[in-house]
């Protein structure tokens, strides 16, 4: 029999090694090293609070005999037991047709993922296509400006995430072990090890591409299936139940419960479902500028000059603050090494997004710095839609600003008469501002009048104050873009405990229904989602067999 130790704040230099971290968690727990059978790194943090003593932190398992002592009276030093994630397929009710998942973007697919590997073949509707067929359309879109209205940057397979920084971590407390489950799947499919231990794991698009296409191909496997190019347009309603669903090209497909986990930016099928009855409310969510710094200038401020680079990840910020006239502003989906790429998903409206490789390896930084909206800045608070009417506005004049290409604007402009903006200056003099590392074009224009009045002034109060804490955060040159309006979702469709929405079978899941905020929190939100169909239904009656092999799928 063994035990598993558990030692915390172990304190090692930059220059370290596994084997270093080993010995010394040994020396904290008092247990020689020639006992430890096993070892699992739980987390590693970097503190970089001291610039000239930068450390690493780490959590790490030593897995010993049963009859091995340790300090167990040392706070740092405890006996644990890993958290299992078991969900259980527990109902009792018949499904005579499949259950239907509206959306492939992390929701989506965890959802039907878990309900695959239990027995409920459910099929998938995505408005998109595959992945590596919708790289080829955002790719195209930002070469040459054509947009694909239903594969681009926000809708396709691995929605709107796939094109991000691929952060993995969430602020859901994980009683239940679901974040475990999702990080060990998506190294299942691909993600490198590390991510099951790092403060800020990161998966990057180009990786986050393959994992999604592995995943779609193991729920295939167990008996899944996927609908691409097939929007749900309308859904039939008998008794206060969804009974079928309908596409755009006229598909019906009966169905005994439907998730839709569409994503932020699924503005018609928001409309399609306020017109049918779902239950929904307008919901704060913020909007302003992504800013992008030389990536150097950031590693500068956040480890200090004479800090040795190799040694670190490239620096990365998070900043928030409360503005005069009350407002939140604060840095989200902050890009380390990243670009800035046009995210718009309809025709004359411009939105845009950050995004970053796995290696981080670009000139700039960029994040977004967003100012808080409520409803009762939407043209009509009481329309559950009016957060889209307001967003569609601000897209509206980012369109007309940049004709199309990503409108930009140097902050030092930004602040003073609109009039000196002019074009940007020749990069390819000496003493010329950095350059913006874009996906889909750019031009420099005003953007002054994009936002309105309140959120322009507390954005800019904010930009000042942030530069109390990364120094130069808010120099003259720092590269303004427009605009960012899709960081959560505009809209928040009602469900009870049960997951379920005032319309019997509808299952509202995920960012796009107001339940989440990232990648990693709209997964566990697609997995709870369908716990929750699993404790209602039966699965397949000729899986049982299977399902009790995938059961333990978790501990391959």
């Amino acid at each position: 029999m063994a035990k598993r130790i558990r030692v915390t704040q172990v304190i090692v230099p930059p220059e370290h090694t596994r084997d270093h971290v080993i010995k010394k968690a040994c020396r904290i727990s008092g247990i020689r090293p020639e006992d430890v059978r096993n070892t699992e790194i739980v987390r590693q943090s970097l503190d970089a609070r001291k610039k000239g003593d930068i450390k690493y932190t780490y959590t790490i398992d030593l897995i010993i005999p049963s009859n091995v002592s340790c300090h167990e009276k040392d706070p740092r030093v405890s006996k644990v037991t890993p958290i299992q994630y078991d969900p259980q397929a527990t109902g009792q009710e018949e499904m005579t047709v499949p259950i239907a998942v509206i959306g492939s973007g992390p929701a989506g697919l965890f959802c039907a993922y878990l309900l695959a590997l239990y027995g409920y073949r459910p099929v998938v509707f995505e408005r998109g296509k595959r992945v590596e067929e919708r790289l080829a359309d955002v790719e195209k879109f930002w070469k040459d400006g054509r947009l694909d209205p239903d594969s681009n940057v926000q809708f396709g397979e691995g929605g709107a995430g796939t094109f991000s920084d691929g952060k993995l971590n969430t602020t859901v407390k994980d009683r239940m072990g679901r974040n475990r489950f999702v990080l060990e799947t998506f190294v299942r499919f691909g993600a490198p090890k590390d991510i099951l231990y790092v403060s800020r794991p990161h998966i990057g698009t180009d990786i986050l591409c393959s994992i999604i296409s592995n995943m779609r191909e193991e729920i295939i496997r167990y008996g899944g299936s996927f609908m691409f190019s097939a929007a749900v347009s309308d859904i039939e309603i008998k008794d206060n139940r969804v009974a079928a669903l309908v596409t755009e090209t006229g598909e019906k497909m009966e169905t005994s419960a439907a998730v839709f986990a569409i994503g932020h930016s699924a503005r018609d099928t928001f409309a399609m479902l306020r017109d049918r009855g779902v239950s929904m409310v307008p919901k704060p969510f913020a909007v302003g500028f992504r800013v992008e710094h030389p990536q150097a200038e950031i590693n500068t401020s956040q480890y200090g000059e004479d800090a040795d680079l190799s040694l670190f990840p490239p620096a990365s910020y998070k900043l928030t603050y409360r503005a005069s006239n009350g407002r939140s502003v604060y840095s989200f989906c902050m890009c380390p090494g990243g670009y800035v790429v046009n995210a718009s998903s309809e025709e004359e409206y411009t939105a845009v997004n950050g995004m970053s490789y796995f290696a981080r390896d670009g000139k700039n930084a960029n994040s977004a710095i967003l100012v808080s909206v409520t409803p009762e800045d939407f043209p009509d608070p009481s329309d559950p839609l009016s957060g889209v009417a307001f967003q569609r506005e601000l897209e509206k004049k980012a369109f007309s600003a940049g004709k199309g290409k990503i409108p930009q604007q140097r902050f030092g402009a930004f602040q003073q008469d609109p009039s000196i903006s002019g074009p940007d200056p020749d990069q390819s003099k000496e003493g010329a501002p950095f350059a913006s590392c874009t996906k889909g074009g750019a031009v420099f224009t005003d953007i002054r009048d994009v936002l309105p009045d309140a959120v322009r002034e507390a954005f800019v109060e904010g930009m000042h104050a942030f530069s109390k804490k990364i120094r130069d955060f808010d120099r003259d040159d720092v590269i303004l873009s427009a605009v960012e309006s899709r960081s959560s979702s505009p809209v928040c469709i009602k469900r009870n405990e049960l997951y379920e929405s005032n319309i019997s079978g509808l299952y509202p899941c995920g960012e796009g229904a107001g339940y989440a905020g990232g990648i990693t929190s709209a997964a566990i939100d697609g997995l709870k989602t369908a716990e929750s169909l699993m404790s209602r239904f039966a699965p397949c009656a000729d899986d049982s067999e299977e399902r009790i092999k995938r059961s333990d799928i978790h501990e391959s």
